[in-house]
């Protein structure tokens, strides 16, 4: 878990293209955490942002 938005966010994006699997940035409290969408059971509220390998860039 990060306090730090920026470092999450990368390290969700690098995450992503090192698996080769979608994962989701989430928020709990004032920390933010990283993991694999499909093993992700929180509320979806939680979510910051999902992070997919496969889409392109916006």
């Amino acid at each position: 878990m990060s306090q730090n938005l920026n470092l999450a966010q990368e390290n969700a994006f690098n995450l992503a293209r090192t698996l080769m699997v979608p994962v989701v940035l989430f928020q709990v409290d004032d920390a933010f955490g990283v993991m694999v969408a499909s093993e992700y059971d929180g509320e979806e509220d939680s979510i910051v942002h999902e992070y997919d390998p496969w889409s392109p860039a916006h």
